[in-house]
């Protein structure tokens, strides 16, 4: 269940809550643009089992008063981790939320008991540092006019209503907002950094996660998974970018089994 004056009623604090606080703790961590609450098909089926938190990064949700950076998405992360587990967490990241959730591995591998990195395969150094900056660049002018904005969100919002997920669900995600200049945001502040190195120093067991049809990324999802010490990838068919949404039950259980998988390797 959700401790008191969070999970349903979390929008205060930006973090959902849920299942037995004893059991494993899973941090879910979204991409740019959508909220902690693209986690919600995870959510609902994971918390019977397991404990789950889904914080908002800045400059999405409840933390939408400031621009996304690295350093206070690293802090939001520690405070979840600290707050609401523990003191460790598998850490599952889609998107920028898995770039995110890389940097805290590397800084904190203590505090991380496995990864799981869906949609963050591309390293953004050498010839993909000035592609990241270009398409942040790109985001920016696009969505700097409101008109612009508001386009953008409309096609989220009709992309959301196309994935045929429950109706609570679906009007959960909608009314929590999209942030899509965030997007661009990002994209300056992670380019440059090299998150495969990173990977690479973190001991635990990493899943690589990432839809089949999400092609820019599975271009790095070998040597993402090769990097990494305990890594491993698997491909969700019929899948894009957002391949939790699109196939949230196949998604919900990949995480499940990695997670069990994880626990017994560490035990």
């Amino acid at each position: 269940m959700a401790r008191p004056g969070e999970g349903a009623g979390g929008d205060d604090t930006g973090v959902d809550v849920a299942g037995p606080s004893n059991a494993q703790s899973i941090v879910f961590v979204h991409g740019a643009m959508f909220t902690r609450k693209m986690w919600l098909p995870q959510q609902r089926e994971l918390a019977e089992d397991f404990h789950v938190v889904a914080p908002d990064l800045p400059g999405h949700g409840a933390r939408a008063g400031k621009p996304f950076r690295m350093e206070p998405a690293i802090d939001v992360v520690s405070d979840v981790i600290e707050r609401y587990t523990d003191g460790s967490a598998v850490l599952v990241g889609l998107s920028l939320g898995g770039y995110t959730v890389t940097e805290y591995a590397y800084r904190f591998p203590g505090e991380v008991d496995a990864l799981v990195l869906s949609g963050s395969s591309v390293n953004p150094v050498n010839t993909m540092e000035l592609g990241t900056r270009l398409t942040g660049g790109l985001a920016r002018l696009l969505t700097k006019p409101d008109l612009g904005k508001r386009a953008v969100e409309k096609l989220a919002a009709r992309w959301v209503r196309n994935r045929n997920l429950p109706p609570d669900i679906e009007r959960e995600i909608i009314d929590s907002g999209f942030y899509p200049k965030q997007f661009g945001d990002a994209g300056p502040d992670i380019a440059g950094e090299d998150f495969r190195g990173a990977l690479s120093t973190y001991p635990g067991s990493t899943l690589i996660l990432n839809g089949e049809n999400d092609k820019l990324m599975r271009r790095g999802e070998q040597a993402h998974a090769a990097a990494a010490r305990d890594g491993r990838v698997e491909v969700l068919a019929d899948a894009g970018h957002i391949c939790n949404l699109h196939r949230p039950a196949t998604y919900t259980d990949r995480v499940r089994r990695f997670v069990r998988q994880a626990a017994r390797t560490r035990q």
